[in-house]
């Protein structure tokens, strides 16, 4: 018996069944597109990364969240952004019309305002300490930032650099550089709520969708207090039992507050006062004062740990040695830090901090001086032991907001 020929109709949907098929597979092997619009998009969603160092010395995960690698180099950049996004939204700026954001910063954060000013269409005009690292001030340059630097001066003193950025804008339509019609805004990252909604909104839950939810304590420095706030507050709002810990460099009086309740008191008699009176090479955290943005996470503290310039530069140089990682001072301090809670909890626990900027902002101050080299092979002890050790020299240069005697605000006092 002659075999039958299928039916047409059944080979016409064969046919279709095999092209659809192909056509599926075709675009499974085509790449996916992932263009991101500006720059401004490529903020954000950083790694987070086991720094294998410290997590073997001391039997716990030790994470840090790899915030150098940020486009503008920093943090900083996730605050730069979510304030001029809201400036624009409120209808403070107004691109390519000779806008100015004005800004008093140590140098991270006018880094990041200068790179996103410029993408947006402003301009930005900031104001540094003069003794500052040479790095910052020459890329702020490089950027098209205008930069005023002035001598370190008491938050109280109309020459400090915050308050200098903020009469500056203020006075923006008398300026002899201002366009016509063209703003003057105040950034004011130390006291604006969107620096902790910054971190609240994005690297609070950044981290948490990172490790899974899995972590026992984050440790932070805080200088404007926004990155400390902002991630406590979303990190304890899914876990209540995650522990948040500052890490404070020595001349910051943050540690003291947390610690026993004071910055310090003008009150205090000498020698009773929980302060230290020494300055630091750390630059970006560390502060004498309580800003709005640190109050705000300021209950969510638990304890707080002092790190030492020499024991934060023996950190910076392990680091280095032995994870190939070229971090900033406030890393080096977050580091340190973390490496004490771990040895504090025992092991078994997960500890995320922030690495919040390369070293190669710093060459000039906190790495001045300081060659790895490969003669020295360091151990965790020799970080731990740094603070005894002579082989670290306490170069520091003043660094610290000096509060005059007899200043009573509630800032300053308990």
């Amino acid at each position: 018996m002659a075999d039958r020929a299928p039916h047409p109709l059944l080979l016409l949907a064969a046919g279709a069944a095999v092209g659809a098929l192909a056509a599926l597979a075709a675009l499974r092997l085509r790449p996916r597109e992932d263009i991101r619009n500006g720059i401004e998009d490529c903020i954000g969603n950083t790694p987070l990364i086991r720094i294998r160092s410290l997590s073997d010395a001391t039997g716990c995960e030790i994470l840090g969240k790899a915030e150098f690698l940020e486009p503008g180099g920093s943090i900083k950049d996730r605050v730069a952004l979510n304030i001029i996004r809201t400036a624009e939204e409120q209808g403070l700026l107004r691109p390519y019309a000779g806008d100015v954001v004005y800004e008093g910063t140590v140098g991270s954060t006018g880094v990041s305002l200068a790179m996103l000013c410029r993408a947006r269409g402003y301009l930005a005009h900031i104001c540094m300490p003069d003794d500052q690292s040479r790095e910052k001030s020459s890329l702020l340059l490089k950027l098209g930032a205008a930069l005023t630097t002035t001598p370190p001066a008491p938050i109280v003193s109309p020459t400090h650099f915050v308050n200098l950025a903020r009469a500056l804008s203020a006075a923006h339509a008398t300026l002899p550089t201002s366009a016509p019609a063209s703003r003057g805004y105040f950034a004011d990252q130390f006291e604006t709520p969107h620096n902790f909604a910054a971190h609240f909104a994005t690297t609070g839950p950044e981290i948490y969708a990172q490790c899974g939810g899995r972590l026992s304590a984050f440790v932070a420095g805080a200088g404007t207090g926004g990155t400390l706030s902002g991630v406590a507050a979303y990190l304890k709002s899914r876990d209540a039992r995650i522990r948040i810990v500052l890490a404070d460099p020595q001349g910051s009086g943050l540690y003291n507050k947390i610690k026993h309740g004071v910055l310090f008191s003008p009150t205090e008699k000498e020698g009773t006062r929980r302060r230290s009176q020494v300055d630091t090479i750390v630059e970006g955290i560390g502060i004498n004062r309580l800003t709005r943005n640190f109050r705000l996470g300021r209950p969510l503290v638990a304890d707080a740990i002092r790190v030492s310039d020499v024991e934060a530069l023996a950190m910076a140089r392990f680091l280095v040695e032995k994870d190939g990682l070229f971090l900033g001072s406030s890393s080096a301090v977050n580091c340190f830090a973390a490496l004490k809670l771990a040895l504090q909890l025992g092991p078994g626990h997960r500890i995320i901090t922030i690495l919040c900027d390369s070293g190669t902002r710093h060459l000039s101050k906190f790495w001045k001086g300081m060659e790895v080299g490969a003669s020295w092979d360091m151990d965790i002890a020799d970080v731990l032991g740094a603070g005894k050790a002579t082989r670290f020299s306490e170069t520091a240069e003043h660094n610290r907001e000096e509060v005059p005697p007899g200043l009573g605000s509630d800032e300053f006092a308990a």
